[in-house]
């Protein structure tokens, strides 16, 4: 990891070479040195102006453009200087294409690109896309305004106190007060967080300007036309590609992308991310969902006091009653949630719709979304370790991250819109898309997809994506299959508790014919071990049957289940963590000729087995060439519980169903335990 290699593998044109050791000599300085004033010492500046000269050598010029207009900013005015000189002749000899990498595969430079509409403003209809967004805020907002009114009033019925409802109404005001102040104060203290975290430099609309001229005039129009403040502008230096925007009120919005964005993005694509988020901002997003939140939070604030109140002493009429008070509130505080998360994929769709109007070109919004996941497949698999910025930036960005390995894999490797499409049936058509969707902040991809694609269609454009080939293979695939194992899969999550109940049902019948109580636990555990010998078998199938297959047609599976594990055989690169900021994480990232997994370790000897795992032997296994065979799920995110890896001289074994099964043994054993020792 020395500069003097990285030199001369760039002397000697070897530029792939020189690009993977110069990378790797800024990440060891900047992992080492600390403070960010500290990367511009001499021999740091040397590296990154060599790794701009590597990137371009290698094809990669929008990555030596990102850098050196990284470099712009040095202190040092000869390295200041010299990139601007470099970033002429960068800018003079780019060309719009694909951001190539050097891996098994790259992406296809000559993808065809979909067209767009010459006006803007059009306007386009979502019929059948989301709900009505007015009504969507209006209903959610007005069912958890219900929710709490019940349940205050409810709480008015408790008589077991000498004045209930004084701590009640204390507690409320202080949680408005705060979330009021939170709410105006917030912008401020994410600038700091911002700053802190992820080095935010804020940068004015002719910085932007140079990024990506149509984002310009995209943000500085809609500003005029919805007579709102410019937002703040801020960039991070970090080639993961994100956005997103916080604030208070319009007029004090943020607008946040990372550096990654103008990497892999074409100008027309970026400016379709910045007009997604100026409609967050438009549309009065985060002032909406911070007012939805608040309400949930006192839900669940009114379920814990009357929780509080039911084990007080007092009178039973009382107690009763705060206890009741106590379920409806959890219960309602379970549903806010739900609303929460429903309003803020309608929020979205809707983003993704005011963008297609603002800049008419709604394909461009959709090979946005493709190419971020693929970015962030990309850098990921650069990285040892995922980037803290899109783990901490989940609920706010443009995309949902643990959405990105499937779509990204899919774009790495394809050459048509019509591969690429092939993931999306999952997203589309598989039940359990659905059922993840719900617990997310964003749609999933397939769907946002679809819906630009027919904004694109109602604007007589070529579509990016070919979503009606999808939508007719969606249609033939097995309804019977798809809902079917869905329904089993959904009991079987479930199995200990069936079988608990089942055994209740049994031992009560056993118990009219004989006095010995200690059936009902008896046969109880013996239901719950049966229950989980099922589970088991299904979620961990024989692996002995395992047939290789590769990444990228795991992902294409419409039928795939994050409980119906199936056995594969893998071969790959294991290129790093999977845990981010967690340096002794036992969990791996699988590079194949295809795509990434995230790949899951399970010690016999339980998280002291992980955890001992992951701090002595992760490391050395790290960038080695291995056979692995586990069972593969899929939910938002595609992962393979680990059976066993082999490399050169290492044979590392997994044992996700020893657990199950010993805690099924445990439960039978202790069963017989009650029934014949008691």
């Amino acid at each position: 990891m020395s500069l003097e290699n990285g030199l001369n593998a760039l002397k000697q044109k070897r530029y792939a070479e020189a690009v993977q050791s110069l990378e790797d000599y800024c990440q060891y300085c900047q992992n080492s040195l600390g403070a960010l004033s500290d990367h511009h010492s001499q021999e740091y500046s040397q590296a990154q102006a060599a790794l701009v000269k590597a990137y371009s050598g290698n094809g990669e010029n929008k990555k030596a453009i990102a850098l050196c207009r990284k470099l712009e900013n040095n202190p040092n005015s000869q390295v200041s200087n010299w990139a601007k000189k470099c970033l002429t002749t960068l800018t003079s000899k780019s060309t719009k294409t694909t951001p190539t990498k050097t891996t098994a595969k790259t992406v296809s430079k000559s993808r065809h690109k979909a067209g767009r509409v010459a006006q803007t403003g059009i306007r386009l209809a979502m019929k059948g896309i989301a709900g009505n967004l007015a009504l969507a805020s209006g209903v959610t907002i007005s069912l958890l305004f219900g929710m709490v009114l019940v349940l205050a009033l409810s709480l008015l019925l408790i008589l077991n106190s000498n004045n209930p409802v004084t701590g009640l109404i204390i507690a409320v005001a202080i949680t408005l007060i705060f979330n009021v102040a939170a709410f105006f104060i917030s912008p401020w203290i994410m600038d700091l967080t911002q700053r802190w975290l992820y080095q935010t430099r804020w940068v004015t609309l002719a910085d932007i300007q140079r990024y990506s001229p149509e984002s310009a005039e995209v943000i500085e129009r809609v500003c005029q036309e919805k007579n709102i403040k410019q937002p703040r502008l801020g960039i991070i230096d970090d080639q993961n590609p994100t956005a997103f925007t916080y604030g208070s009120l319009p007029n004090s919005a943020r607008l946040v992308v990372s550096q990654g964005l103008f990497t892999y993005l074409d100008d027309d694509e970026i400016a379709t991310v910045y007009a997604h988020e100026l409609g967050h901002i438009v549309h009065w997003d985060f002032a909406v969902m911070t007012l939805a939140a608040t309400l949930v939070q006192i839900t669940y604030l009114i379920y814990s006091f009357a929780r509080r109140i039911s084990r007080g002493g007092g009178n039973s009429k009382g107690k009763d009653a705060a206890q009741t008070a106590a379920m409806v509130a959890y219960v309602f505080y379970i549903i806010g949630t739900y609303l929460v998360l429903y309003l803020s994929r309608t929020r979205e769709y809707y983003a993704d719709h005011f963008a297609a109007e603002t800049t008419g070109n709604p394909n461009a919004l959709s090979r946005a979304l493709v190419k971020i996941a693929y970015g962030i497949v990309e850098e990921g698999q650069r990285a040892k370790e995922p980037s803290k910025l899109i783990e901490g930036t989940r609920s706010l960005g443009i995309y949902d991250h643990k959405a990105a390995a499937s779509t990204g894999t899919a774009y790495r490797i394809a050459s048509d819109s019509q591969k690429v499409g092939q993931v999306f049936l999952w997203d589309i058509f598989n039940p359990w898309g659905w059922w993840m969707e719900l617990n997310s902040t964003h749609p999933l991809t397939g769907k946002r997809v679809r819906a630009l694609t027919t904004y694109a269609e109602q604007m007589d454009l070529e579509t990016e994506f070919d979503m009606a080939t999808v939508v007719r293979e969606g249609n033939q695939l097995s309804k019977k299959k798809l809902y079917g194992n869905f329904a089993v899969d959904i009991v079987l999550f479930n199995a200990q508790f069936i079988g608990s109940i089942t055994g209740l049902m049994i031992a009560s019948i056993v118990l009219s014919w004989t006095a010995q109580v200690t059936v009902l636990p008896s046969f109880m555990l013996f239901g719950f071990a049966v229950g989980t010998l099922i589970k088991t078998l299904v979620m961990y199938p024989d692996f002995k049957q395992s047939s290789k297959s590769d990444i990228f047609t795991l992902m294409c599976d419409p039928y795939a289940s994050p409980l119906r594990g199936r056995p594969v055989k893998l071969q790959g690169e294991l290129i790093g963590r999977a845990d981010a900021g967690y340096k002794f994480g036992s969990d791996l990232k699988l590079q194949d000729r295809s795509g990434m997994i995230y790949t899951r370790y399970a010690s016999r000897f339980g998280p002291i087995g992980n955890f001992l795992f992951g701090s002595s032997k992760v490391q050395n296994l790290i960038g080695s060439q291995v056979n692995v065979v586990g069972w593969f799920r899929r939910g938002i995110a595609p992962w393979l519980d680990l059976i066993q890896l082999e490399s050169n001289n290492t044979t590392v074994n997994s044992y996700h169903r020893f657990w199950s099964l010993i805690v099924a043994v445990g439960a039978i054993i202790l069963g017989f335990g009650l029934f014949f020792v008691l």
